[in-house]
């Protein structure tokens, strides 16, 4: 099968490409290079580009008539980066989004996964999350997923697009063979910084609110290992009629997650012990945007697509300090 990944060049959507490939299957990648690397496209089918570019889309699918499915990843994704500049989050995210999906609907290349995310989620009791718990995203960028799972359901109820869309919990981790991972060099994700510390890169680590109603006060988050993240896009991508005929509609959201809740204090206790040390560790209010957070009830993933998360926390983090001694030489610089 020929899968049309938008993204395909940053961290999940590279490592998605793999798992694609490793399936079989054959990714064509759809990317503008704004944050993601062309290191990490590869050999792959690659057009460098934006999302909205109804010419570029209709040159895709004529050169690939073939695609059956597009994975639609790329989005700007930085919480408090979404509170200073929410035009821009509105704009790539939602905007672009919508001219993608409606061309994609004129191309009769109506199969549309769309990366939602656990931000959408409001808090509730005991931070167990299905499907169909309250939403309440705290921030613009969260607030975008919002909007596109809603236009994504309206015109999948009123065309024949259609769409499986996957809220994500918390990627950590490389791909299994570290030929990508987290690539910016500030990361501002928590595993991200823990590695920077680890490696000196950064004074201490810093654990934003530490007030919150949970276990130890500090946020509860769902860590699922990449690769895990990657498999459930291939089992989506595969399913994906059997998936909307057996919940009787034309789109669903389905959660991506580990169904186990780890505090932040837990995480930092979890890293220290894969990396043998004890890291420098500060405590400052939450970020703007932050939440509470959630875990991932995954009855539904399973149910549908016969998948389950596979890695353990200290697997991802191990492959996380690895591929962070691997990552100058594959991106080339120092």
């Amino acid at each position: 099968m020929k899968v049309l990944i938008t993204g395909g060049a940053g961290y999940i959507g590279s490592t998605t490409a793999k798992a694609l490939e490793a399936a079989g299957h054959e990714p064509v990648v759809l990317d503008s290079l704004l944050s993601g690397p062309a290191a990490f496209v590869r050999d792959r089918v690659f057009y460098k580009g934006d999302i909205a570019d109804r010419a570029l889309l209709s040159r895709i699918v004529a050169e690939h008539p073939d695609i059956e499915c597009t994975i639609h990843m790329a989005a700007r994704i930085v919480v408090p980066e979404s509170v200073e500049k929410p035009y821009e989050y509105y704009r790539d995210n939602v905007a672009k989004s919508l001219e993608l999906f409606d061309q994609l609907h004129a191309l009769d290349k109506p199969r549309v996964l769309f990366s939602s995310s656990a931000s959408v989620y409001a808090s509730v009791e005991g931070f167990e999350v299905y499907e169909d718990s309250p939403l309440d995203p705290p921030s613009p960028y969260a607030r975008t997923k919002q909007v596109m799972e809603m236009a994504l359901a309206d015109m999948a109820a009123a065309s024949s697009l259609r769409a499986i869309m996957l809220r994500y919990f918390n990627p950590i981790g490389s791909d299994p063979d570290l030929d990508s991972g987290v690539y910016v060099r500030a990361p501002s994700h928590v595993l991200g910084q823990l590695v920077a510390t680890a490696r000196g890169e950064q004074e201490a680590f810093t654990i934003t609110g530490t007030q919150h109603p949970t276990r130890d006060g500090t946020g509860i988050r769902d860590y699922i290992h990449v690769w895990d993240l990657a498999r459930a896009h291939v089992a989506a991508v595969e399913r994906f009629d059997s998936v909307l005929a057996e919940v009787g509609a034309p789109s669903t959201v389905i959660n991506v997650g580990t169904g186990r809740s780890v505090t932040v204090r837990e995480l930092v206790a979890g890293f220290e012990k894969v990396h043998g040390e004890p890291l420098p560790v500060r405590e400052a209010p939450p970020r703007p945007g932050d939440s509470v957070g959630a875990f991932a009830n995954v009855d539904k993933a399973h149910e549908l697509l016969g998948w389950r998360a596979e890695s353990n926390i200290d697997q991802a983090i191990e492959s996380a300090l690895k591929w962070s001694d691997r990552r100058a030489q594959v991106l080339g610089y120092e």
